[in-house]
């Protein structure tokens, strides 16, 4: 794996840590959920070759720290940390882009606020759900999750979160599929725990997986609500399209972070491109996702089967 060279950033409010790896025009990899740059090591290596890659922690987590650790965020604040490390590592050249989630929603605002800046953006099931027909649905889900999050606390919210992302638009929330998610995220954070008693963690693994779980608190009440309740300018997007591909996960159709990507894909007449895995697939089958993106950055926007 190829070692990067790592640095920080002063932005507004905050300080970025950053990691370089590789040669080439900049490629900057922006993360989401709790994972930061470490979460998109393997992904940064393989594509060090022909780029330089560019990965980071977003501000507030991991070690990129927020001068007020309570401090609300929002999109654009987060796209605009983005921007200044395109400044700074590819000063006046547009750079590519990658993001994943809640890094995609961070890169989609982005393209539409910094267009100058970017040559090509690719956005991996960005969960904008306020696109979709049933936004009122997902408003009740987000609320539900904060409530549960002040009331019951951290995993009875994640319970909550992860049966509304399982779902298809029909009822996320309901209480089946909350009981069922309670079980399955509980049974996980046991078997880990268990795993890292009994038989340990390799350091790398371990760290991570600890860094995973020390950040959902921020993600779960600060994240999400801000980033799933944003919504994209689809004027400007539709605009800047020639530079935009969306993509999805092959194995997650039918869950709710798929349909954004599909949605906006069919709204701005492009093609949707399918990644291996579901919505963590760059990290479950970094190789060949890495494959795609190389190719994807090269040719842009493709027509896969079954959209």
């Amino acid at each position: 794996m190829t070692a990067p060279t790592a640095g920080s950033l002063r932005v507004n409010g905050a300080t970025l840590h950053y990691e370089v790896r590789g040669h080439g025009p900049l490629l900057l990899l922006i993360p989401g959920g709790t994972g930061g740059a470490a979460s998109l090591a393997g992904l940064a290596s393989g594509l060090a070759g022909e780029y330089t890659v560019a990965t980071y922690d977003p501000r507030g987590m991991a070690r990129s720290t927020l001068d007020d650790p309570e401090a609300g965020q929002s999109v654009a604040e987060h796209a605009d940390d983005a921007f200044r490390l395109l400044e700074l590592l590819s000063p006046g050249e547009p750079a590519r882009v990658f993001g994943a989630s809640s890094g995609g929603i961070a890169a989609l605002h982005l393209l539409t606020a910094r267009p100058e800046r970017v040559e090509r953006v690719v956005v991996h099931e960005p969960p904008v759900v306020m696109v979709l027909p049933d936004a009122a649905e997902h408003r009740r889900l987000l609320a539900k999750v904060g409530e549960t999050l002040r009331t019951e606390g951290l995993m009875p919210a994640m319970a909550v979160f992860a049966a509304g992302l399982k779902g298809d638009g029909d009822d996320p929330a309901g209480p089946e599929a909350e009981a069922e998610a309670k079980v399955e995220a509980e049974v996980k954070v046991e078997a880990e725990v268990k795993v890292e008693a009994e038989v340990g963690l390799p350091p790398e693994a371990a760290a991570r997986a600890e860094q995973t779980m020390a950040g959902l608190p921020y993600f779960v009440g600060r994240i999400v609500p801000a980033f799933m309740s944003y919504t994209p300018d689809l004027d400007r997007l539709e605009a800047l399209s020639d530079r935009l591909v969306l993509a999805a996960g092959e194995d997650s159709r039918g869950e709710l972070a798929y349909r954004p990507a599909a949605f906006l894909a069919d709204r701005l007449g492009t093609d949707l491109v399918h990644f291996p895995g579901g919505h963590i697939g760059l990290t479950t089958h970094p190789a060949p996702f890495g494959d795609l993106l190389r190719e994807t950055l090269r040719a842009g926007s493709r027509r896969t089967a079954g959209r």
